[in-house]
């Protein structure tokens, strides 16, 4: 009798559950938009907004589990590939928009003693200097991805690749030089400039004529809510914009 209580409880519970799941919108969020998305959607509710559900990680990850169905309403991506792959494949309203254009930096702990200056000489020596270099995996983050053309393009990806180390994002990559992990490491400049990142770091951002550009378009899924539009929306006008070129993003 105990055991069929606890399991009508247990059913109770999860039917709540997802019912409060259900009527907050649930985004998707590339893990480099973490501290400026955390700020846009703090001024999107303070206009009485409900409450948003956010989940930070890489943007191939996250297109992998929207394709098996998982439940995001809008999805904002590091780059422009995998939410058209998305659309493509008939997951999204349309091809959605472009937010925003990322830039890379590369960083060092303040303690390590390597030193940032914009010229490739003094890139020779950080790099020899380290003993481990963070990226994310370039097949799921763009910034990783950047940070590998970035390395070919200066002619210093020999130098470096034996030291690389990878994260499964950009933000878990930043997180392997702040905590010493990693003594050099790239990142999108938007993470750089985060008051958690650069209190222990120095940055210093890189040419974007040596990388791709990064677009990070948004999509929306089939079915979303309103919530969810509204927010969409609010990402395309001027006091998100002026948010985004905080963290050092250009806007279209």
């Amino acid at each position: 009798m105990k055991s069929v209580r606890f399991l009508t409880y247990l059913s109770f519970l999860l039917l709540f559950a997802n019912i409060a799941l259900a009527q907050s919108p649930a985004v998707a969020v590339a893990a480099n938009m973490k501290d400026a998305f955390s700020e846009i959607v703090t001024v999107f509710q303070a206009t009485g907004k409900p409450g948003i559900r956010v989940v930070y990680g890489s943007s191939g990850n996250f297109t992998a589990q929207i394709m098996n169905g998982a439940p995001f309403n809008l999805f904002i991506s590091a780059d422009e590939h995998f939410p058209l792959e998305l659309y493509k494949n008939g997951k999204t309203v349309d091809e959605g928009k472009v937010y925003a254009i990322g830039k890379l930096a590369i960083i060092t702990k303040n303690s390590s003693g390597i030193l940032l200056d914009g010229d490739k000489a003094s890139l020779v020596k950080a790099i020899n200097k380290a003993n481990k270099i963070a990226i994310a995996k370039p097949e799921l983050a763009p910034y990783g991805k950047a940070a590998v053309e970035y390395l070919k393009a200066e002619g210093l990806w020999e130098l470096a690749k034996g030291k690389l180390v990878y994260g499964d994002n950009i933000g878990l990559a930043t997180t392997y030089v702040v905590t010493g992990a990693a003594d050099l490491g790239f990142t999108a400049l938007s993470l750089a400039k985060s008051a958690e990142v650069s209190r222990d770091t120095n940055y210093l951002p890189l040419s974007d004529q040596l990388y791709e550009p990064i677009k990070q378009r948004m999509v929306l899924m089939k079915g979303a809510p309103t919530e969810a539009v509204e927010l969409y929306q609010f990402m395309q006008g001027s006091t998100a914009k002026a948010i985004l070129r905080k963290y050092g993003y250009t806007t279209p």
